[in-house]
């Protein structure tokens, strides 16, 4: 299925590495109030994005494989959310980074399918 050699490799790290790094520049702009409040959770939930895809690489099972990044599918939503709650307080409205969310989410959704039918 998959020639890569580290997690590094894959497209679907690569673009949710991007998120993250996305993520940290726009909540640098959040209100200092809510350095421990949303800045907070909304790091700690992009950060499992790519944390999760990682670790469920070297997972060798397809079980450990698949919940790993359903557990990162979990936090992909929790900043989808987070996306909207940071427009509606006006905190910040960032096109470019809903779409590097959406990209992610249908790269994801499409690595698990493929872990979970692949002959492996």
């Amino acid at each position: 299925m998959s020639t890569s050699k580290t997690f590094e490799d894959l497209i679907v790290w690569q673009k949710a590495h991007q998120f993250v790094l996305s993520v940290y520049r726009m909540t640098d702009g959040f209100p200092k109030s809510e350095i421990y409040g949303l800045s907070s959770q909304f790091r700690r939930a992009v950060v499992s994005i790519a944390a999760n895809i990682a670790e469920g690489f070297r997972k060798r099972g397809k079980p450990d494989k698949v919940r790993f990044y359903n557990i990162a599918q979990g936090s992909l939503e929790e900043c989808r959310y987070y996306l909207i709650l940071a427009r509606d307080l006006r905190y910040a409205d960032e096109p470019e980074t809903v779409e590097l969310l959406t990209e992610v989410s249908k790269l994801l959704a499409s690595y698990s399918h493929q872990v979970l039918h692949s002959e492996s």
